[in-house]
């Protein structure tokens, strides 16, 4: 089961080159996704009409895609516009389903549901590599996983204290300081303080204040700034309003393929200043040692969930934000099928 009246990123921008059809999974289904003359992304199912082979094999003319199988052309709306040798009108049955497609944040964004509800201002306000005030380095990953257990992931940063101990070098205090959590409409968000902690960086002992919005479908949009020690009690836990010693960003999206495959996007980085550069390089290879350690244990629960039919997982405290985005998503899910 799948949310489809949402935005879910398709890729990043540099993934789709001009004069090249890229084929991409999505929510057990296929697109292909090409560039016009203009620049402008089409999407449609990666699926000819005519004998059902991958458009994704075709070949781009001008805004139009060849099959290359029997030679049918589709427009960017789906419809056909030539069928080889043929001279008769082409009924409106032959035709292929085109998806909204947006260019925003670095990213490219589509939308499989009804395309009468795209609506771009639900588009996150992600933070794009381009942005001047950032110095943020990008990849992606491939899961054997559920696109859920990835989500749940993200929400509960409580595992930061097992799985990340050695990346991260998060403490214990990840685990026992509870979050706050706020429902939004379409998300949750989270904020927690981690007083007198030692971070990945070393020493000094610092207060960490965290805080992220985690949206539909799958998009984590995650703050960190760095204060000394004692900043949280003399703030009474509140959220800090002053400059901090350090300070980065991070935009993280999740994208199902497949019931039990789905692909992640994680930029990170730190605010733009001289050093920023070398920071944001060690960032990188400290995410990619990190999110490695995330597919590890979410791969390996991914296999004892599918030996374990009718097991239910049991909440902790540690829950909060994954049950409200739950809640969310079933709601939302409910409104669709309604």
């Amino acid at each position: 089961m799948y949310l489809k009246n949402a935005w879910y990123v398709a890729g990043w921008s540099t993934d789709f080159p001009e004069g090249k059809p890229v084929a991409r999974g999505l929510l057990d289904d296929a697109v292909v996704i090409y560039r016009k003359r203009d620049g402008a992304l089409v999407a449609l199912r990666d699926r000819c009409a005519h004998r059902l082979a991958p458009l994704s094999m075709g070949r781009i003319e001008g805004d139009d895609l060849r099959c290359m199988y029997h030679g049918l052309k589709f427009a960017p709306s789906g419809e056909c516009v030539e069928i080889p040798g043929s001279v008769e009108k082409i009924p409106a049955t032959v035709c292929v389903q085109s998806f909204p497609i947006v260019e925003r944040h670095s990213w490219a964004w589509i939308w499989p549901g009804d395309p009468a509800r795209a609506d771009e201002s639900l588009i996150p306000r992600v933070i794009g590599l381009d942005d001047p005030d950032w110095v943020l380095r990008s990849g992606q990953l491939e899961y054997e996983a559920n696109y859920r257990l990835i989500n749940d992931n993200l929400l509960d940063f409580s595992h930061l204290s097992y799985v990340h101990s050695a990346s991260f070098g998060a403490d214990e205090q990840w685990a026992r300081k509870r979050a706050k959590v706020t429902p939004l409409d379409r998300g949750v968000r989270v904020e927690r303080w981690v007083e007198n902690s030692i971070s990945f960086r070393g020493p000094p002992a610092v207060d960490h204040w965290s805080y992220y919005d985690f949206l539909v479908p799958g998009i984590l949009l995650l703050g960190s700034k760095i204060y000394p020690a004692g900043t949280a009690a003399a703030l009474n836990g509140e959220p800090p309003t002053q400059a901090p010693l350090s300070e980065t960003f991070s935009c993280q999206a999740v994208t199902p393929l497949t019931e039990s495959t789905s692909r992640y996007f994680f930029s990170w980085g730190p605010r733009a200043r001289p050093g920023a550069e070398a920071i944001a390089d060690m960032l990188l290879k400290v995410a990619h040692q990190a999110f490695g350690e995330d597919r590890a244990i979410i791969e390996a629960q991914q296999k004892v969930i599918a030996r374990s039919p009718g097991v239910n997982v049991i909440p902790t405290p540690g829950d909060r934000a994954v049950v409200a985005f739950q809640r969310v998503v079933n709601r939302l899910m409910q409104a669709e099928a309604a």
